[in-house]
């Protein structure tokens, strides 16, 4: 059976990936390509998924269309707001969603490794995240940046809003056990680059995730589009589709 995808933000650096890696996978078909000032409403009913990857102002929308026509959604794009959040997991009760920070299969490992890394080096190592991506990227911290947070805190048993630290600048005193470092470097052309820092007196783990391309995350998510058509309606994220957890 042959999965018929609309890539929304089509002509985006993602939206190309999308779009030529799609003719690798001979169980899809992309229906229609979808961008600024065109109308997903009048292509919709010929696809089983959208997958977007338009710009995070347009996605609550996007989601609301699919529920309304019975689609199911990939989501990949970062920076919405609190408000925008909540409207698009409203949309989970109608339709399977695969809302990702990353679809990268190596990123999803990364997620892996560092939830196990926090749980057995424990408290005394000091947690810092550093990011790295292009210079015509828009939000800061990366989406992956703050899940890897994310993961950190919620195994520390803390409120991330309150433990993280973007940056530091003049006298901030010690660094406390609490906080969680988050650092974002923008240049040149870097498609992703992401860094978990546990460090403790005498020693030191980093793990590394480096992305020279960004077909990693197109195929990640056209393997997601696959997968989530066969799902009850739901919230899922990469681990789901991977079977990670």
């Amino acid at each position: 059976m042959t999965t018929k995808v609309i890539i929304t933000g089509s002509k985006g650096r993602m939206g190309q990936a999308l779009t030529s890696c799609a003719r690798k996978f001979p169980n899809l078909q992309v229906v229609a390509l979808v961008d600024k000032g065109d109308d997903l409403a009048a292509a919709i009913g010929k696809c089983d998924v959208v997958i977007d990857f338009s710009a995070h102002a347009a996605t609550v929308e996007v989601a609301k269309l699919c529920a309304k026509r019975k689609k199911a959604l990939i989501i990949g794009t970062t920076g919405h707001t609190d408000t925008d959040t909540f409207e698009i997991k409203k949309n989970k009760t109608k339709i399977p969603i695969v809302w990702a920070s990353n679809f990268s299969t190596g990123v999803n490992t990364l997620f892996w490794l560092t939830r196990k890394a926090a749980e057995i080096l424990g408290p005394d190592f000091d947690l810092e995240v550093v990011e790295m991506h292009h210079r015509l990227k828009k939000d800061a911290p990366s989406g992956t940046a703050k899940s890897l947070a994310e993961i950190l805190a919620e195994v520390r048993k803390l409120h991330l809003s309150e433990a993280a630290r973007h940056g530091r600048n003049g006298i901030v005193g010690e660094r406390t056990q609490s906080e969680i470092g988050v650092h974002s470097i923008r240049g040149g052309d870097v498609v992703g680059d992401h860094t978990v820092i546990f460090a403790n007196t005498g020693e030191r783990v980093e793990l590394t995730h480096k992305a020279s391309s960004r077909d990693t995350f197109a195929n990640g998510a056209l393997r997601a589009a696959l997968w989530v058509v066969n799902q009850k309606p739901g919230l899922y994220d990469m681990q789901d589709v991977l079977g990670l957890k």
